[in-house]
């Protein structure tokens, strides 16, 4: 075989070894792609809030009145007012006490008006994190327009939300019985419900 026949050989050979050599040496130059894999969202975890410490804050609603006795008379209306309180947290359980005092002017019968309520309350209840459902109860003293005021108690139930890490709403109903009042002979029965708005400090 001649030199004139294997010249384009060789020449169609070397250029395929420098293909060949290229592709290579540009195959090594890039770092290879690796698959990143894509990590799930943390799930976030529900803070537990924390019941301990003072509180203050308005109360707004609506009150029940009737009597039994010496007169059969009924009244309802708005009632609202402030509430100062401390709780302690003891980890699945709240214990506290506070002091309400609410406005109102219900007309009971046309006989006389209920002007405000004076509650010394303890509570406890059980602690759901960032709520709590409680029972309460203790002492109150009612005081009329025309037939004076009188001891009584109350007892009722509630609930309470946070909302920021400082600021708390909720709900109560409380069942109030003031027997004889004022020597009247009249005794007297009311229920109230109201939104509770609290700043804890």
């Amino acid at each position: 075989m001649t030199f004139q026949h294997m010249k384009p050989r060789a020449i169609i050979g070397a250029l395929a070894l420098t293909a060949m050599v290229g592709g290579a040496q540009a195959g090594s130059i890039d770092a290879p792609i690796e698959d990143t894999p894509i990590q799930p969202a943390p799930v976030p975890v529900a803070a537990s809030g924390d019941w301990s410490g003072f509180y203050g804050g308005l109360q707004l609603g609506y009150g029940d009145v009737g009597t039994s006795g010496a007169a059969d008379l009924d009244g309802d209306g708005l009632v609202g007012g402030l509430s100062l309180g401390y709780d302690l947290d003891l980890g699945n359980w709240v214990v506290g006490g506070g002091l309400d005092f609410d406005v109102t002017d219900i007309d009971i019968g046309g006989a006389t008006d209920l002007d405000s309520v004076l509650r010394l309350k303890l509570r406890g209840g059980y602690d759901l994190g960032e709520s709590l459902i409680y029972g309460t109860g203790g002492w109150a003293q009612a005081d009329t327009s025309d037939i004076g005021s009188d001891d009584g108690y109350f007892i009722g139930a509630g609930y309470e939300q946070f909302i920021t890490d400082t600021i708390t709403v909720g709900g109560e109903v409380l069942y109030h019985d003031f027997d004889d009042f004022d020597g009247s002979g009249i005794d007297v029965r009311a229920t109230t419900a109201q939104v509770k708005l609290n700043y804890r400090f």
